[in-house]
């Protein structure tokens, strides 16, 4: 059933709160147009480029016309540029000034991935670029670069961030005379994601797919005007629902224009890995898209999206059973959950050899079918053995594997010599 209410909400969001899709960004790996004469790799990387993005610009104008939905800027994002120069050396700009080059071919507003990730330490190759970036972006109009410095993981480079330092500067310096609008293409990071559709930091990380479309969608208007609404009487928890209703929708507008600009442009969309949740996978998702006019009756159009990956749940009487669904299946493209009947804890190793044949399992789940009752246990006539058995048999409903006795008795045992040392 349509809800009015829910048609002229999003059209106010659109038209008052500002909602709209910030950009539409093509993600490109250029892993494989790296080569050893720089001249070459630029060749290869205009030629694919040029190849996969050249309708980007139409299916965005295209998109935002027919669904009435805002779309400012449709961009692409590469590889990070340091990984080819890497391999090719010589003149690190020839890669910029390529990049401006396709740029301004497909009509896009910006080219992210003129990058380099050295949150652990720089190459040879990554310091070149780093140390290029004042001049890439001093001789270019479309070209982003970004470098990420630091992780969670990692830790921070401080030779990285006081490089970067100077080369944020003397980026400003060289582009003065025009608002010094180097520095502002350039972005310092730290945590940076692969798949950020956001200029100036964009870049295609290395575990995307070859071509990928991202979306970014733009609604901090909305979600401001959906808590001012609110009321000031409303507690944390209150607001933290309206804020999660509010982006919801948000996200939804996303993924209906991801979906289609990437049916469209013939690549993968790069949304919600999981289109559907366990919960979900008998149901059909999609949206309906309303056109109003004054004085004319309302058309309605059902889109549904894709589910490009469908998710299966597998129920196996043992082990040996789930081992070979698991092999009989492993040339699917599947997210698969698995409800294994057992009366012992499953093995890692077993759980390796089932994730050897399908690699996209989401969970195992053992369900225990041997049953044991709780008894008073006296710990006097029991050995340290029988206790951990018994212990073990209450919490997991099971025998502990030999293995694992024997793990446990070893360390208890060398506990035991140590105590007597000390």
């Amino acid at each position: 059933m349509i809800n009015q209410n829910n048609i002229l909400e999003t059209i106010h969001m659109i038209d008052e709160e500002d909602l709209d899709i910030r950009t539409i960004t093509m993600g490109i790996s250029l892993l494989d147009c790296a080569d050893s004469d720089i001249d070459e790799a630029c060749k290869k990387i205009k030629n694919k480029i040029l190849k996969y993005a050249k309708n980007l610009v139409k299916v965005g104008d295209d998109i935002s016309k027919e669904y009435g939905i805002p779309i400012i800027n449709k961009r692409v994002s590469v590889t990070p540029i340091s990984l080819l120069q890497s391999v090719s050396g010589g003149d690190c700009t020839k890669y910029a000034i390529c990049l401006d080059e396709c740029a301004k071919e497909l009509g896009i507003n910006f080219i992210g991935g003129y990058s380099a990730l050295v949150q652990k330490g720089m190459t040879q190759g990554e310091r070149e670029l780093i140390e290029s970036i004042p001049k890439a972006l001093s001789i270019t109009e479309r070209v982003c670069s970004s470098v990420n410095v630091g992780s969670t993981k990692a830790g921070i480079n401080m030779d990285a961030v006081k490089l970067m330092g100077e080369i944020v500067r003397k980026s400003a310096e060289v582009t003065a005379d025009r608002n010094c609008i180097g520095a502002c293409k350039l972005v310092v990071f730290c945590n940076a994601v692969e798949d950020n559709p956001f200029m100036a930091g964009a870049f295609h990380g290395i575990s995307e797919p070859d071509v990928v479309i991202n979306v970014g969608v733009s609604g901090p208007g909305v979600v401001r005007t959906a808590i001012k609404k609110a009321g000031a009487d409303k507690t944390m928890d209150e607001i933290d629902e309206i804020i999660k209703k509010t982006a919801f929708k948000i996200t939804r507008m996303g993924q209906l224009v991801g979906t289609i600009a990437s049916e469209r442009l013939n690549v993968y969309y790069s949304g919600s890995p999981l289109q559907y949740s366990v919960k979900e996978r008998i149901y059909a998702k999609g949206a309906n898209i309303v056109e109003i006019h004054a004085n004319e009756t309302p058309v309605v159009e059902q889109v549904y999206f894709n589910n490009y990956k469908p998710i299966e749940v597998f129920k196996c009487d043992g082990i040996e059973e789930a081992l070979k669904v698991c092999e009989e299946n492993k040339d699917r493209d599947i997210w698969s959950y698995f409800e294994i009947k057992t009366d012992e804890v499953i093995s890692q190793e077993n759980i390796k050899k089932m994730k050897e044949y399908l690699k996209d399992i989401i969970e195992i789940k053992p369900i225990i079918t041997s049953h044991y009752e709780e008894e008073n246990i006296d710990l006097k006539e029991k050995s340290m053995a029988q206790l951990f058995n018994d212990f073990y048999k209450f919490k997991e409903k099971c025998e502990p594997r030999g293995e694992l006795m024997d793990l446990f008795l070893n360390i208890v045992s060398e506990e035991g010599e140590e105590n007597e040392t000390n």
